[in-house]
């Protein structure tokens, strides 16, 4: 008690050179600052992650199973084994090509993916994010010759289409003649357009039924792979649920999970988010080395104090742990707000939104914010225990003052 009672007299009391207050307020002032910044920094991160996931999620599936080597061919009774598998809450086949798409306004390359609405449904997130039409408009035409297609938003919008206009499927893989290889043309009609809010997606994909891209490839009865999806709880486990799905289908089958085939990009942005850390953590470093200043001048000034109390029998942990004190109520009171304000930003950039994202840059609109608990005590520790050992120096020195030396 001695030792809080007198270092919170010397934060309170006046000092005969006012700098030393002021550095004091600078300290707290760039605590506050600094753990502000991280808060929001790790936050938008945190943000930009799980938006990106939400993002790659909606449009694809959460675990891909492939056959080595070639297509699936018995790919319903390889379904209907995967629906058996626990945890497993939906399953489509699938097909992909690459090809070219074009219009009375100009062409474009497109990822064509052959799916089936009955099933895909509950798979792919297609449509939750439909503007106009429906998945189901992909089986519902009356001419089979002339097949419906859904295009993404930018895509629509680079061939000047909308729903109801028609375009042309070319393939470069055509049949072989003496003339050469013919390119495959089939006249589509618009039925819908999504938007998944990332534009490689818009700008780039889009979707048929599966039977109708086996006629459009020449390639029978056969998908490229089967899409799984599998309970909320279990998104992060999503690699044992492809193993179990492995062991049910038995082998010549590989099953690939979300975080395996974004594996690069998540290790990037946890890279950078650590990197981030540190550069914004040099913030707070800066103001611990104001208050070793500031507290070295308190020592100086109070020298002869020190003194007096040594004398009357103070020992040198007591005197070390006044300004030990001293830094500790800096570091928590500049934590302490910059916790609030931290968190009170975060707050305001969540609810009001109002800083936009370009859409062709970033895969969302608006400025994600995510605030995870642990990022906030992890940044609260870290300033503390930064700030603590920042008032090491100079409550050692003061320990070391002699009365005698002082007081003659």
């Amino acid at each position: 008690m001695f030792e809080w009672f007198v270092g919170l007299r010397y934060l309170r009391a006046k000092h005969k050179q006012g700098f030393i207050s002021l550095i004091s307020l600078i300290s707290v002032a760039g605590i506050t600052v600094g753990v502000i910044a991280l808060i929001v920094v790790l936050a938008v991160y945190s943000g930009f992650t799980n938006g990106l996931r939400d993002q790659i999620l909606g449009v694809n599936s959460h675990i891909i199973v492939q056959q080595m080597g070639g297509k699936i061919n018995n790919y319903d009774l390889v379904r209907d084994r995967i629906l058996t598998v626990k945890d497993v809450t939906g399953a489509s086949p699938y097909l992909y090509a690459q090809t070219l798409l074009s219009s009375a306004s100009g062409g474009n390359g497109v990822v064509l993916r052959g799916m089936d609405p009955a099933t895909a449904e509950n798979v792919v997130g297609l449509s939750r994010q439909m503007l106009e039409g429906s998945i189901h408009d992909l089986t519902s035409n009356d001419n089979p010759r002339v097949p419906n297609i859904i295009l993404g938003k930018h895509l629509a919008g680079d061939l000047r289409v909308s729903v109801g206009d028609k375009v042309r499927l070319i393939s470069p893989s055509g049949p072989l003649t003496p003339m050469g290889v013919i390119p495959k043309i089939k006249t589509c009609t618009v039925s819908g357009i999504f938007e998944t809010g990332m534009f490689e997606y818009d700008s780039s994909l889009a979707y048929m039924s599966i039977s109708n891209v086996q006629h459009f490839l020449g390639i029978g009865d056969v998908v490229h792979g089967i899409e799984v999806t599998v309970k909320n709880k279990e998104l992060n486990r999503a690699d044992q649920v492809g193993e179990r799905i492995v062991k049910k289908i038995g082998i010549g089958f590989i099953a690939k999970d979300w975080m395996m085939m974004n594996r690069n990009l998540f290790a990037a942005f946890k890279l950078e988010k650590i990197g981030m850390f540190i550069c914004m953590a040099l913030i707070i470093l800066v103001a611990a080395l104001n208050i070793i200043s500031a507290l070295v001048m308190v020592v100086m000034e109070k020298s002869k104090d020190i003194a007096i109390l040594k004398s009357m029998g103070a020992a040198s942990t007591s005197i070390m742990k006044i300004f030990f004190i001293q830094g500790l109520v800096i570091g928590l009171t500049g934590t302490i707000l910059g916790v609030g304000g931290g968190l009170g930003l975060c707050e305001l950039l969540s609810r009001y939104q109002f800083i936009e994202l370009p859409s062709n840059v970033y895969p969302m609109t608006t400025l994600p914010i995510k605030v995870l608990p642990a990022d906030v005590t992890i940044v609260a520790v870290s300033s503390i225990v930064i700030t603590l050992l920042a008032t090491l120096y100079p409550s050692w020195k003061a320990s070391t003052v002699h009365p005698a030396e002082v007081l003659s």
